[in-house]
Order: structure tokens, then sequence, then C-alpha cells
């Protein structure tokens, strides 16, 4: 991500803000030091994307998924059943 100085942001404001606004966010720092980032008001929020469960009902999972090749994995560790 691109970091710009405060100078600079403000002398190219709008076409910043245009590429924000196309999916490249920047930061602006001030004497070097990061203040904010700008991203697009349409992004998610950081903690808004859920990911468990985003599969639901679109895949299944054997009962035995928990046993599935204990048998060789077993004997990759010296133990016969």
């Amino acid at each position: 991500m691109r970091t710009y100085n405060m100078h600079e942001a403000k002398t190219h404001l709008s076409r910043l803000v245009r590429e924000a606004v196309d999916g490249d966010p920047f930061i602006i720092a001030r004497s070097g030091k990061p203040l904010v980032k700008v991203v697009p008001v349409s992004a998610p929020e950081p903690g808004a994307m859920r990911r468990t469960g985003f599969m639901r009902g679109r895949i299944s999972v054997p009962d035995d998924f928990d046993i599935m090749g204990c048998a060789e994995i077993e004997a990759m560790f010296g133990r016969e059943r």
C-alpha cells in the first residue's frame, strides 16, 4: 500500500481519491508517521467479513471424517493396527 505525505496528498487529493474508489487504498502520513488509511466507503468494515460458514449448503462432510486415513497415518508413524 502506498504512503503519501500530507503535502503530496493535498496536492493530488482528487486523483488519489479516485484511485482509492477504484480499489487502490493509500495511507497519509505526517513526518513519515502514518496517520490515516483512505479506503472506499463501500469497502467492508474490517470485522464485518464473515468467513465461518461461507460454504454452508455447498459441501458435505462425511460422517467418518475424523477417522479417514487413520490406518495409513498410524502406519507412517510405525504403529500397526
